[in-house]
């Protein structure tokens, strides 16, 4: 099969990479050099939110575009569009960038009606600049004023902590002030689990300023001073608004453009007891003996909580980290160390060398700990995993493949990993799945570490996220987006690289089958009201609600353009829009006609007809379907264009391998005649082109636009299916109707819904076999099968799960269950009292990570009240269980009966404590709001619902997530109501 990565596979243009260390493009404007970026705005009202953030920065640069498609031009090229676009043969002078020249048959214009002509230009455009450079009225105490009034408004500013006011109004740092280096130097105390710290920020004035606003937050500032220039340091007083999180440094004279001061701060807080900031975790060693650490979590705006800062990502700046500790622990930070001096005290001061490239703050990290590591040099990089002592042996597979990667990413980019170190480090208790802080990357312990004897899909996901994270050191690190609301530049470069390096140099864990699903699990979420561009405009400014940008829309919707597309014509309809095309297709002889809309699940029957697609339209017919030179393709660019095709075709299939980010309906006779084809020639399509089908008419039940009736019909095909991708899509989404059905306690259909599933797939699941299994894409369709088999009860299978257990428990664990058996055989045993209360002590005493994580789903899984209460309280209070395991325990009991009405309960009794651990808006909120709410159907629990969030006002009321859990629970009414009566007749 083609490579399909081979046509791509270029070198980097030099203008996508910008950092301090590479020479600066023409068209980036560094505003330490040029202070004309903002030419006639009073200095203390510039706001660094550029017209258009959609490119990534070198420091505070800006770039002075000419208008919109060099916008998207300029944007293609950092994200790798224009090296996949364009081929070595394609002629320079046909690119749509290059400005045409006029006709020459065009005639002169007249002397008057040149006159005239550049008369209403400058008039217009005078016009548009007064219109452009007038204060906004944003926190004018009367609001805005009217058109024709001859007085200006003044704007009002909120109250400090102390009660003067506050010299800024915005949400955003204003641009007077460029950080050039910070000097860090901290002291935690991992006793009284406090610190202090003293912060030197070297900064160059841009524009004159009375004013110095930076970032803060639950920081207790001691002492401030200030210098300019050469000058005598003197003490400053500074004023913090807290809502904003923002402290600001006042002067009685403007500081001029072109000055170098010194900002100095001294100041004292807690370690953080939650996951983001400076933060204290704690583990049980070998002996049982607590051990304490701290680590650092500053994505997304989190650097603030340890150091005061310009806490925003295009503020990017050098740093030097002094750490001191006591004298059994080490301390890691971005950098490699440079020296070790021992203090009169008795305690070490480790210091670290200067950053090598500037940095946002969010890439800052630092450790205190007593872990261990196993090393290697990697093309003159020193590639380290670090760990708690006892884990040490679990970290050999994450240094092969992080050091594998290390050289394919250098030898793609062609241009090398900048900094002579490279730190892995699992932490024992963290929140996310990893962060990639330059040069020190923080893992969850279930991420990076992984027995020898692990099975492979054990394996499949350390690699992804290893790939994930040392892809962003170049992207996300050394190119950055200028603010979060083009968070999408970070992470979905960073999720292509993933895929694309792991198929290249891993080509055994068989990544194709999950790169289909996480597209699938995007399109869910992407096909909302409630979703959100990729590229969003200025709605994203509280912290809050960037961080709800990072989701599966951000991090997994893919761009695919062919050759002969225009990059800013495609970019425009794909970032800026939310959601995806519907292409319905009809057919007369030989004319196809393509229609595309918006595929837009909503309760009211809300269209978006404005919405229009570059597409890509990818198809295979009859007489060549499965091979990749099979494939044509058509670009749709307007609402509805003909395909003409030879009358001999009997059928298309669009949309070849689901390459694309689009749903296809057939209509009836073309949905039949594929369904014949299928029954007739399972092998006639490939095995994701099956299960694009299977999605796509789940999809279209959805939506209304096919009958439950349709989605049976092309499912008594699957009886011959033996592929992973077809056969784990159906199972999925069959189980979540059966979980529909469950919880409205629709019982009598719930035994059809059984029985259906067994007649469709019963044989394939009785003939799986329990023992090792070397291929990941069988691993999956084994553990997919055997799983819903277990969970409806299915004989063969239970018995099968008990019998292992009982030779795991009997051997005192030392017989090994397959990794990818594990979860069912342990969920199994845990509907038992008996077999519960031994994976309780398994969980105590393991120390793989990836069984112990298993083990937890088992135990959430019981049916038992009593069980179900210790586990949740018990996850909350972060003592046996710990409290970033959570959002999963939530999740695992919301898919069972008793435990879906528990958590619900739980969670609204608790929501303030729940907050307290993870921020509101981040990932794991949305987690447990999905959870929680997703599959509820009926009137009563949409308003419970309703009222519930309503009710929290900024403790989480505004969240999209809580949006998208109310439309979901309202298309599930909407899909009941369409479908019940079909379900009492058809099953």
């Amino acid at each position: 099969m083609e490579d399909p990565f081979d046509s791509e596979r270029a070198s980097l243009p030099r203008n996508m990479i910008e950092n301090s260390m590479f020479e600066e493009e023409s068209d980036v404007v560094d505003l330490a050099k040029d202070s004309a970026a903002f030419p006639a705005l009073e200095p203390d009202e510039v706001v660094y939110e550029p017209r258009s953030s959609r490119l990534l920065v070198r420091g505070l640069g800006e770039n002075d575009l000419d208008d919109e498609e060099e916008d998207y031009e300029s944007s293609a090229r950092l994200l790798g569009m224009s090296f996949m676009n364009r081929s070595s043969t394609h002629n320079p002078s046909s690119s749509p960038y290059n400005r045409q020249a006029p006709p020459r048959s065009c005639s002169c214009p007249s002397a008057r009606m040149l006159v005239v002509g550049v008369f209403i230009l400058v008039l217009v455009a005078s016009m548009a600049m007064v219109l452009y450079f007038l204060p906004g009225c944003t926190f004018t105490k009367a609001g805005c004023g009217k058109a024709n009034s001859s007085t200006p408004m003044e704007p009002s500013y909120p109250n400090s902590t102390n009660g003067e006011l506050f010299p800024w109004n915005e949400l955003r740092l204003p641009a007077s002030v460029r950080p050039v280096n910070y000097d860090l130097s901290l002291t935690p105390n991992l006793t009284s689990m406090t610190f202090t710290g003293r912060t030197v920020i070297n900064m160059t004035i841009l524009h004159d300023t009375k004013h110095i606003v930076l970032h803060s937050s639950e920081l207790i500032i001691t002492k401030a001073t200030f210098q300019v220039g050469e000058g005598k340091s003197v003490e400053v007083k500074v004023l913090e608004y807290k809502p904003w999180q923002q402290i600001a440094v006042s002067f009685p004279e403007d500081l001029k453009v072109g000055q170098v001061c010194v900002l100095t701060l001294d100041y004292a807080a807690s370690l953080s007891h939650t996951y983001d900031g400076f933060y204290n975790s704690s583990y049980n060693d070998k002996t049982g003996a607590k051990r304490v650490l701290a680590a650092t979590q500053f994505e997304p705006q989190a650097a603030r909580k340890a150091f005061p800062c310009f806490d925003e990502p295009a503020f990017k700046a050098t740093f030097l980290v002094r750490i001191t500790r006591e004298p059994g622990y080490i301390t890691l930070s971005n950098m490699p160390q440079a020296k070790t001096t021992t203090l009169p005290s008795g305690l070490l001061e480790d210091e670290f060398e200067q950053t090598a490239v500037n940095m946002s703050t969010y890439l800052v990290a630092f450790i205190v700990a007593n872990f261990t590591s196993i090393t290697r040099n990697v093309s003159n990089t020193l590639v380290s995993v670090y760990s708690v002592p006892e884990k040490k042996e679990h970290t050999h597979y994450a240094l092969d493949t992080a050091s594998k990667l290390l050289h394919f990413y250098n030898t793609f980019f062609k241009i090398n990993y900048p900094l002579r170190k490279l730190d892995l480090v699992a932490i024992p208790d963290f929140l996310a799945g990893a962060m990639e802080n330059w040069g020190l990357i923080t893992f969850r312990e279930t991420s990076l570490l992984v027995g020898n004897q692990s099975s492979p899909l054990d394996k499949q996901l350390i690699a992804n996220v290893v790939a994930h994270e040392l892809a962003h050191q170049w992207f996300g690190n050394l190119v950055t987006m200028r603010w979060w609301n083009d968070l999408w530049l970070n992470e979905g470069f960073a999720t292509y690289c993933q895929y694309m390096s792991l198929m290249t140099e891993f080509p055994q864990l068989d990544l194709g089958n999950v790169f289909l699903g996480v597209r699938f699990k995007a399109m869910a979420k992407d096909s909302l009201n409630s979703s959100h561009p990729v590229s969003v405009s200025s709605q994203v400014t509280t912290p809050e609600q960037v961080s709800e940008m990072f989701d599966s829309v951000t991090y997994e919707k893919a761009q695919v353009l062919p050759q002969q597309e225009s990059v800013s014509d495609m970019m425009r309809t794909w970032t800026l829009q939310k959601g995806f095309p519907l292409v319905t297709v009809s057919r007369k002889g030989g004319h196809v006609t393509l229609t595309q809309e918006h595929f837009l699940l909503s309760a009211d029957n809300t269209t978006h007809t404005s919405s229009l697609w570059h597409i890509p339209v990818t198809y295979v017919n009859d007489s060549c379907s499965s091979a990749p030179s099979c494939r044509q393709i058509f670009t749709l660019r307007n609402k509805t264009a003909t395909l003409n095709v030879s009358d001999s075709v009997k059928w298309l299939k669009l949309n070849y391998m689901n390459t694309g980010f689009y749903i296809v309906h057939y209509g009836d006779e073309g949905w039949t005649t594929l369904i014949d084809a299928l029954k007739t020639d399972i092998n006639t399509l490939t095995a994701h082109d099956r299960a694009s089908l299977i999605h796509n008419i789940f999809s279209l039940s959805r939506l209304g636009r096919v009958s439950f009736r349709q989605v049976l019909n092309l499912l008594d095909y699957a009886t011959n299916e033996t592929e992973t991708a077809p056969l784990t899509e159906a199972l999925s989404q069959l189980s979540s109707v059966y979980r529909l059905l469950d919880k409205r306690q629709e019982q009598t259909l719930v035994a059809r819904m059984k029985a259906y599933i067994w007649g469709h797939f019963g044989q394939l699941m009785d003939s799986q076999d329990w023992g090792e299994e070397e291929s990941v894409s069988r691993q999956e369709l084994r553990s997919a099968l055997l799983e819903m088999a277990c969970s409806l009860g299915r004989q063969n299978c239970t018995d099968q799960a008990t019998a292992l257990y009982d030779q795991w428990t009997n051997s005192n664990q030392t017989k090994q269950i397959p990794g990818d058996l594990q979860r069912v055989v342990f969920s199994v045993a845990a509907q038992s009292d008996l077999g519960w209360l031994s994976l309780m002590e398994a969980y105590s005493s393991t120390t793989y990570d990836s069984e112990k994580r298993k083990i937890l789903q088992a135990l959430a899984s019981t049916q038992d009240p009593q069980s179900i209460v210790w586990i949740l309280s018990t996850g909350l209070e972060g003592g046996i269980i710990q409290t970033q395991e959570l959002p999963l325990v939530i999740s695992t009991m919301s898919d069972g009966f008793a435990g879906h009405l528990f958590v619900w309960d739980f969670v609204k009794e608790n929501w303030d404590k729940i907050i307290e651990k993870f921020p509101v808006g981040s990932y794991p909120i949305q987690s447990i709001i999905k959870s929680t709410t997703s599959q509820f159907s009926t009137q009563t629990h949409l308003e419970e619902v309703q009222g519930f969030f309503s009710s929290l006002k900024e403790r989480g009321s505004q969240m999209r997530s809580v949006q998208e859990a109310l439309e979901t629970i309202r298309l599930n009414q909407l899909w009941m109501d369409r479908n019940l009566p079909t379900l009492r007749i058809w099953l």
